[in-house]
């Protein structure tokens, strides 16, 4: 059996495509439009996590050329707030809603005013985030009759994103069931069961396009490090957010992809911390001498260590308000030191959560390290204690070269990011309708100076983040509207009391009336220095958040139309 074989999906079945994500499932399924369209079959194709102008691209690449035959349904842009773009071959739907996109699916499929439709849905996993086991409901009730009228669906899931009794329930519900998996350098299609094929193992060889990369910096150069330079010179005295804030953002987000977005967290901070070295011609002229009078070249040894930390990393940890952070001395030895650090901002309120949970702090100060020393070794960091494991403070550990552990210590269950989850939303409810505090932190407080672009730096990285930023905004500002109005708190007040939260938290100067405005924001400030301009608006996850806070409110949407990362004075959203 080939790959071209099961490509090939038969009419009246749903076939169900499953695998962990970054293994191949967008490509298989746009490689499946191509060949459809190719076959004079008519394609409707749903997207529920990028554009379809960003599909059409990806279609093109794969050799596609005329889009005779291929319409969308838009199950993005209107769920996070962008703008949607006005095609005729496109109907838009809100991903949280699944009654709409039954709806713009029939639309669509009564326009083609023929029977064996395909309808490729990529992917099941931004509707069943959004709206929990109804998607299975969806799946039973509206795709398995769309395929009985003579058409057929082929519908992506990624697996740990999800309960796998969820998964199970979507499996039943299929007529043919492909699982892909990731081993070494290849992609495995397994065929589980299919209408049309006998069970099989298919090995699929990578190729240019079969994989789109997820971390993918373009802006590390000179001009880049100005910026830094200079975003760290006027940002840091000027603004402390709440912790709570960029906390929320990150643990949203990672709904989306809990396996491979801590791995991508750690690897991004950790190359932001390699750029010491290349910052310091843009010191004043003091600090330079500063950092090569008291900066050690080579830190293999204890004492060289505890010189970086007395004279640098200790008081610059707690200067930003990050953690309160002690070098073990006694625990370390040459090659291996230890660190422990209290009221972290990463993992304060998450005690006995179920897992370790830093995964900004330890890769930082790795790439210092790299960026620090003259031979640049690649060093890693991998918590060995931590509150949330139930610890009465965290610790971690710093040596030059591979931590075997590391990328399991990093991956996270559903369950966990579910929790932790749970915890900051009870929390933040507290705080809407009792007021109670979102951070306690005995010595630091609840701010930290914003030196580091937590939600920024990461969402620069790759297209993907910037999407799970997206959702995972929309997804929370969606739950906290539901829950407000479930405690009986009218429309403007529920909306009047998660502004003041945001204004609460430093988020921005935020006020709402016709438009809702935001001036200096945390997200876009930090965008406008650590990027080129963009050519869209970019906050990315505060469009999103406001976005689903509107809909479960006041059944309204949210458009960013001014954002000072494009040169605008302030922020600003229309309702629409």
């Amino acid at each position: 059996m080939s790959l071209a074989e099961i490509q090939e999906v038969p009419r009246e079945s749903l076939i169900l495509l499953s695998g962990p994500p970054g293994a191949g499932k967008s490509t298989f399924c746009q490689q499946t439009v191509v060949r459809s369209i190719a076959a004079d079959r008519p394609v409707i194709f749903v997207t529920s996590e990028q554009r379809p102008a960003e599909v059409i691209e990806l279609l093109h690449e794969r050799g596609m050329g005329e889009m005779l035959g291929l319409s969308f349904v838009d199950a993005y842009t209107e769920t996070v707030g962008l703008a949607p773009a006005q095609r005729t071959d496109t109907v838009n739907a809100n991903c949280s809603d699944l009654n709409s996109l039954s709806i713009a699916i029939t639309k669509l499929r009564d326009r083609a005013g023929k029977q064996g439709t395909l309808l490729v849905f990529d992917s099941l996993t931004s509707p069943y985030l959004l709206s929990g086991t109804e998607v299975v409901k969806f799946m039973r009730l509206f795709l398995s009759r769309f395929t009985s009228e003579g058409n057929s669906v082929l519908a992506l899931m990624d697996e740990g994103c999800g309960k796998e009794e969820d998964l199970g329930a979507m499996m039943s519900v299929a007529d043919g069931i492909l699982r892909m998996e990731i081993k070494e350098s290849s992609r495995i299609m397994n065929v589980v069961k299919h209408p049309k094929a006998e069970a099989a193992r298919i090995e699929v060889p990578t190729s240019k396009g079969w994989e789109r990369k997820m971390y993918d910096v373009k802006f590390w150069n000179q001009e880049m490090i100005r910026r830094m330079m200079e975003a760290e010179q006027k940002l840091t005295q000027q603004f402390a957010v709440n912790v709570f804030w960029p906390t929320f953002a990150l643990w949203s987000s990672i709904l989306w992809d809990p396996k491979r977005f801590p791995q991508m967290t750690y690897e991004v901070w950790k190359e932001y911390g390699s750029l010491s070295r290349e910052m310091v011609p843009f010191f004043p002229w003091h600090k330079r001498f500063l950092f090569r009078l008291v900066i050690p070249k080579n830190l293999s040894k204890v004492k060289d260590m505890k010189k970086l930390c007395s004279n640098f990393l200790i008081r610059h940890t707690k200067m930003r308000r990050d953690a309160i952070l002690e070098y073990l001395e006694d625990a370390s030895k040459t090659d291996e030191h230890y660190f422990r650090f209290y009221e972290s901002r990463e993992c304060c309120g998450f005690e006995n959560i179920g897992a370790a949970v830093a995964s900004i702090i330890p890769p930082l100060l790795a790439g210092s390290c790299k960026g620090i020393e003259k031979e640049e070794r690649e060093w890693n960091a991998i918590e060995t204690k931590c509150i949330g494991l139930g610890d009465p403070y965290c610790e971690f550990k710093l040596v030059p070269g591979e931590i075997v552990e590391l990328k399991s210590s990093l991956e996270k269950d559903i369950p966990v990011v579910e929790r932790i989850n749970e915890r900051l939303m009870e929390r933040l409810i507290g705080f809407l309708l009792h007021g109670k505090p979102l951070v306690e932190r005995a010595t630091l407080g609840s701010d930290f100076m914003m030196a580091h672009p937590d939600i920024i730096l990461p969402a620069v990285a790759g297209e993907r983040y910037r999407m799970a930023l997206r959702m995972g905004g929309a997804k929370s500002g969606r739950e906290i509207g539901k829950r407000l109005i479930e405690a009986r708190i009218k429309e403007e007040e529920a909306i009047k009391r998660v502004l003041d939260f945001m204004n609460y938290c430093k988020v921005g100067k935020v006020r709402a009336d016709e438009t809702i405005t935001m001036k200096d924001s945390s997200e876009s400030l930090y965008t406008k220095y650590y990027t080129t301009k963009w050519e869209e608006p970019s906050c990315f996850f505060t469009t999103g958040f406001f976005n689903g806070l509107l809909s479960a409110v006041k059944n309204r949407h949210v458009r960013e139309i001014k954002c000072i990362a494009a040169g605008d004075p302030y922020c600003e959203w229309e309702i629409v």
